[in-house]
This record gives C-alpha cells, structure tokens and sequence, in this order.
C-alpha cells in the first residue's frame, strides 16, 4: 500500500514538473523587432496590465490578430519590467 502511495506521488510530481518545464519554454516571436519573448508569468502580469490600460477584456496572446499582437510588442517595449 505504501508503495503504491509513493509511486503515485512520484509519478504525480514528474507530470507537474514536466508542465512547468513546458510553460518556461514558451517563446513568442515579435516580428517588427525582429526579436522573441519568453511567454512567463510576468509576461502574463504585464499583458494583463496592457488589457486593463485599456480597458479590454482578456483574450488569449496568441488568439489576437496581428495587428493586435504588434500593437501589444509595441507597448511592451516602451514598458519594461521594474525588476
């Protein structure tokens, strides 16, 4: 019994990490600079914060149109974060 509860508990933990390898790796290509972004939680905050600005409703990133998506980069770079 309490191998079988460690084996799960293994097999659960590789599937969370593997997720959050996969989400870090996530990068998006900014096509008038030429440049790539990595898609993280404060890519995320800082999205949402542009949305907010201008008071939009959340759409997924990679659902924008094009112009949307160049418009965001071109926010994005006149904002950057405050680390």
């Amino acid at each position: 019994m309490m191998r079988q509860y460690i084996g799960s508990l293994l097999i659960g933990l590789t599937l969370v990490g593997s997720a959050s390898a996969c989400v870090a790796r996530v990068r998006v290509y900014d096509e008038p600079r030429g440049d790539y972004h990595r898609w993280d939680g404060g890519e995320e905050r800082a999205y949402r914060a542009y949305l907010a600005e201008r008071r939009r409703e959340y759409v997924e990133f990679r659902r924008l149109n094009k112009r949307d998506q160049e418009e965001y980069w071109e926010w994005r770079h006149g904002h950057p974060d405050r680390r």
